[in-house]
């Protein structure tokens, strides 16, 4: 596992995003972790989150998987729209790429400008790469492709999470999976729900253990229940 990768894990437990215990998913699954973005709240928490998003887009640059000449990152109301904006500056400030960002509003603007779109005013020839916190079922995302996918000749190359929690979407398959039958669109996410179980299980972050027997146990369970069986 890349360093990044690990780095990451331990950098959502110190900000409060990584948490366990009893939660409920927006797709209304009981969980035992739960991944909340809204909870960074601070300017060096933003500034390091962009460089993880650039790291994970920039890895999957050079392995061909993301086209280069990506030139918009589309943020989706709320909790997209801190990530587009710190992962373009990390973009510019660490790997002397500029791209633009931009994000939807919840509400249609009647006034003004107008519109439902904030930032770069999307273009045909535009290539678009979506910041999101986390795939789940996928919801969130199937409620916010289609302000993209109207727009013509405008290309969504791929999708960036936070953490893939591994779990089925509407039917048999990963969430991502779905997304990619559907719509063409594959998802990179800086991490994994393996990932996180392997870096932090029996391992202290901060003096402290956050994936202790018990945890893991009820983490496996879920991952049991909800996840596709990765030789599946």
């Amino acid at each position: 596992m890349e360093q990044y990768k690990q780095e990451f894990i331990r950098f959502m437990v110190r900000s409060g995003v990584l948490t366990f215990g009893d939660f409920v998913t927006k797709s209304g699954r009981n969980t035992p972790y739960f991944i909340n973005t809204g909870n960074y709240r601070t300017g060096a928490q933003a500034h390091r989150l962009g460089q993880f998003y650039a790291a994970c887009i920039t890895e999957h640059m050079k392995s061909g998987e993301i086209p280069q000449d990506i030139n918009v990152l589309f943020g989706p109301a709320y909790k997209g729209i801190p990530l587009a904006v710190s992962t373009a500056i990390a973009l510019s400030a660490e790997y002397g790429r500029d791209v633009n960002y931009c994000f939807n509003r919840k509400e249609k603007k009647d006034h003004g400008e107008g519109g439902n779109m904030v930032g770069h005013q999307l273009t045909a020839g535009d290539r678009v790469l979506i910041t999101e916190d986390v795939i789940t079922a996928g919801t969130a995302v199937r409620e916010t492709l289609p302000l993209l996918l109207q727009r013509e000749n405008v290309r969504v190359e791929g999708l960036v999470v936070s953490v893939d929690r591994m779990e089925r979407g509407k039917g048999e398959k990963t969430a991502i999976a779905e997304l990619y039958e559907d719509f063409g669109i594959r998802t990179y996410p800086i991490v994994t729900v393996r990932e996180v179980i392997d870096t932090l299980y029996n391992t202290e972050v901060d003096g402290k253990i956050f994936i202790d027997d018990a945890v893991r146990s009820a983490m496996e369970d879920y991952l049991e229940k909800y996840c596709v069986k990765q030789n599946a």
